[in-house]
């Protein structure tokens, strides 16, 4: 089983923030692979898809991002994972709007969603594979504001025309990454923004 979880917080207050484009990503995935659900399960919404051969669950947590690893710790565990059957797809403060990147393991970056899922997890099993969608900094904006606050921000209309874009790459990267090529996905969809 495949895990494809995209991180963010629930309610219709963060909906379309900055903090939530593992959300907005993973609602375009279930349109693009015409996802079955959603169910509710280990304090996630969850849809069933087949992706390049494979099972998967597409999981939106709704215990709020600084508590992911309480609900992506029970699937791990239950299917019986290993990490390179673990996608977490979360917003990159340190990459410019409209980039992403794809890795596999690493540290957290000071990413508390993924803090968490480490935590859960175990230091063994945090060789997941990673995207990592650039919502930019606000210094390196300009932006006169703490990065708390600015991550908690809604996108403009051009920047979710702007995620929208790259969910469609970021679709065939993953059916890359799920059929076991990460290094071609990584070839063929690393993209940074001049």
């Amino acid at each position: 089983m495949k895990l494809i979880v995209g991180l963010g917080n629930p309610g219709q207050k963060y909906e379309t923030t900055r903090h939530n484009v593992g959300f907005l990503i993973i609602d375009q995935l279930v349109d693009e692979w015409k996802a079955t659900g959603p169910t509710t399960k280990n304090q996630a919404e969850v849809w069933s898809a087949t992706i390049a051969g494979e099972k998967a669950l597409l999981i939106k947590p709704q215990t709020f991002m600084n508590l992911s690893g309480r609900s992506v710790g029970p699937f791990f565990q239950f299917h019986k994972c290993e990490p390179g059957d673990l996608i977490v797809i979360y917003d990159e403060l340190d990459l410019k709007p409209s980039s992403y990147r794809l890795k596999t393991g690493g540290g957290t970056g000071g990413h508390n969603g993924l803090k968490s899922i480490d935590e859960a997890l175990g230091s063994a099993n945090n060789g997941y594979h990673r995207i990592r969608m650039g919502i930019g900094h606000p210094r390196a904006l300009n932006l006169k504001m703490e990065p708390a606050d600015y991550v908690l921000g809604r996108f403009s209309d051009d920047e979710l025309a702007g995620v929208a874009q790259n969910a469609l790459d970021v679709r065939k990267a993953i059916e890359l990454i799920v059929a076991g090529d990460m290094k071609q996905a990584m070839n063929l969809y690393n993209r940074a923004k001049d």
